[in-house]
């Protein structure tokens, strides 16, 4: 195998774990992948001799396409300066482009390579390129390329070899793709068996491509065919069955394997067989959904005595997620203290916002206000990553459920109140929505601080076109109509019904959109205009015309509610029509998110709104 090391580029991988749930297993080892990530943000090179000096390209790769933009400038000035750049660099920047997805950059590259003096594509080149046409699911393409090497073709005289087929191989296990990754095994085979027996890695990778179908139970029976082969397994191989008994829901074969892996270093005296993080998370994931709490202690205990690893922050998020599923919200607290109080020395285990959401969660349920409070002040300032609305959100709502269940009842009031100013509106699904709907029956109608109004004189359940205005009543506009020749109606209406020549409503002109007296009406009327049924309910018509603050609404007859050239509207329900009700200024009428806006119960006098 070849390493990234002193400028330079080859073939490995990583074991890898994270995500939302923090237990996906994703590559493999440094001995046991294809051509790994080297990208722009992970190498510096240098070209020509020692004398030509260094060029950092770490700070360019940002990202796809604009990274290598920046990449392609410098090397373009390197060649300027020296006239030419080895095979090292120009395998470090190929390099860069397939791990920043950019295929169409990393052929041009490769071409250009192929037909130059000062460089020549190798091994590495090969490996590199068919590696990306495999992640860019090119795979057409990457198996020209390999028959071109298998057939003596390919410039460069590059050999098959294992390290070549690895990248493609995989790039389709990363995809799914067992299909094509079992063609590739059938076809070249026999380069692994040259180079000695199946390699274990081709194991842990088909173990890994099983587990991205969702076949989990598959994964395990190919060790049997590893262990038939006479390939003991690595630790890497241990992380993925782990990974796949979790998956299919069998924690005891988990636990299993996990004692068995650890036989194995004391066995073997080898430090590389010991779980890791990804192994412990695993299992946390796993004593998380089972809710064993005893597991979760056991891990926990061996984690710490561990000399063969440091916990990192994704290994400690698993614990305290699974403490927190178990019911240890004190243990929680205490890892959480333990985190925090490491993080002082170490930044990479600064908390991500996940991890003060799960506890604010937690204790908001338990109705500890100030210590949710704490978590929702120091959220800004120690935790690492990016805070978004959705988690600002969240946060402030869990401090209005935490005063409700510790029942400050007039806390939770104010800080409804400035969670409804902040976000414009609750949704019903959110926590806070739902501590919202459990305050306002506490408070009753007489300090309801979702503001119902009542209706005596309209029953919210009655069809829509007992409370309409006949559409005839509105004098509607002819879309042909120039702006000028009935602007003066707008000086009494907000808002009116656009025709054609057949009496279909084809939109709605607003007084704000009259911008132009030369127009005709139809160049600035508003289509298609907001539609409902004669039989839709009044309460879901007022319900409309709050959430989405509509000034008209069109009512037309189910028969013509979908026709292709217009609807014949009988009737028109307004804001200033539901202002009248309420008896209060249209400026003035409650506009609220779609999900806040509630009904209460109805009193047998008279309808609630």
């Amino acid at each position: 195998m070849f390493s990234v090391q002193g400028g330079a580029i080859g073939h490995g991988g990583t074991l890898g774990y994270g995500g939302a749930d923090h237990c996906s297993v994703d590559h493999c080892s440094v001995d046991h992948c294809s051509v790994d990530h080297c990208g722009t943000g992970h190498v510096g090179v240098g070209y020509g001799d020692a004398d030509n000096g260094y060029v950092d390209l770490r700070s360019n790769g940002a990202g796809k396409g604009k990274g290598n933009c920046c990449v392609f400038e410098e090397i373009e000035i390197a060649k300027r300066r020296y006239g030419g750049l080895n095979t090292i660099v120009m395998n470090a920047v190929l390099e860069a482009c397939v791990h920043c997805g950019d295929i169409e950059s990393a052929l041009k590259l490769f071409d250009e390579m192929s037909n130059s003096r000062s460089c020549r594509v190798d091994d590495v080149s090969y490996g590199t390129l068919i590696k990306g046409l495999g992640k860019a699911r090119r795979i057409d393409e990457a198996f020209q390329f390999l028959e071109a090497v298998e057939q003596g073709d390919a410039v460069g005289n590059p050999k098959l070899s294992v390290p070549l087929l690895h990248g493609l191989l995989n790039a389709l296990v990363d995809a799914g793709d067992l299909r094509r990754a079992s063609g590739l095994l059938a076809r070249y085979g026999y380069v692994f068996h040259e180079s000695g027996s199946p390699s274990i890695v081709i194991y842990n990778l088909l173990m890994k491509g099983y587990i991205n179908i969702g076949s989990p139970e598959a994964a395990l029976t190919v060790r049997d065919e590893m262990l038939r082969q006479g390939l003991k397994p690595d630790k890497f191989s241990y992380n993925i069955l782990i990974h796949a008994a979790v998956k299919r829901g069998t924690l005891d074969a988990a636990i299993e394997l996990w004692d068995e892996m650890k036989e194995a270093a004391l066995e073997y005296n080898s430090y590389d067989l010991f779980p890791d993080n990804v192994t412990y998370t695993t299992l946390l994931k796993g004593a998380q959904l089972t809710k064993d709490l005893n597991l979760v202690g056991k891990i926990l205990n061996e984690m710490k005595a561990s000399q063969a690893m440091s916990v990192d922050r994704i290994a400690y998020t698993a614990l305290l997620d699974a403490l927190l599923s178990c019911g240890s919200i004190d243990g929680a607290l205490c890892i959480f203290g333990e985190i925090t109080k490491k993080a002082g020395n170490k930044s990479s285990l600064r908390p991500k916002p996940h991890l003060y959401l799960s506890l604010m969660r937690a204790l908001a349920d338990r109705g500890d206000l100030m210590t949710v409070k704490n978590l929702h002040n120091r959220m800004w300032v120690d935790c690492s990553g990016t805070i978004t609305s959705a988690i600002q959100e969240e946060a402030d709502h869990l401090l209005m459920e935490a005063a409700l269940n510790g029942g400050q009842v007039e806390v939770a009031v104010k800080i409804l109140s400035d969670v409804n100013a902040r976000w414009k509106g609750l949704s019903w699904t959110s926590s806070g929505g739902l501590a919202a709907i459990r305050l306002e029956a506490l408070l009753g109608l007489d300090r309801s601080i979702l503001n119902p109004y009542f209706l005596p004189q309209v029953s919210v359940n009655d069809p829509v076109e007992k409370i309409m205005i006949p559409f005839e009543e509105t004098n509607p506009l002819q879309a042909d109509l120039e702006l000028s020749k009935v602007m003066m109606r707008f000086l009494k209406e907000s808002v009116l019904p656009v025709i054609d020549d057949w009496g279909n409503c084809l939109g709605l002109l607003h007084r704000e959109d009259c911008t132009d007296l030369n127009l005709p009406v139809s160049a600035m009327m508003r289509s298609p205009p907001p539609y409902v049924t004669a039989s839709t309910s009044a309460g879901r018509v007022i319900d409309l015309i709050l959430e989405k603050r509509y000034k008209m609404v069109i009512v037309v007859n189910q028969s013509n509610m979908y026709s292709s050239y217009g609807s014949r509207a009988i009737g028109v329900f307004t804001l200033d029509q539901l202002s009248k009700l309420m008896d209060m200024p249209a400026s003035k009428l409650p506009w609220h998110s779609t999900s806040l806006f509630v009904r209460p119960f109805k009193p047998p006098s008279h309808d609630v709104l």
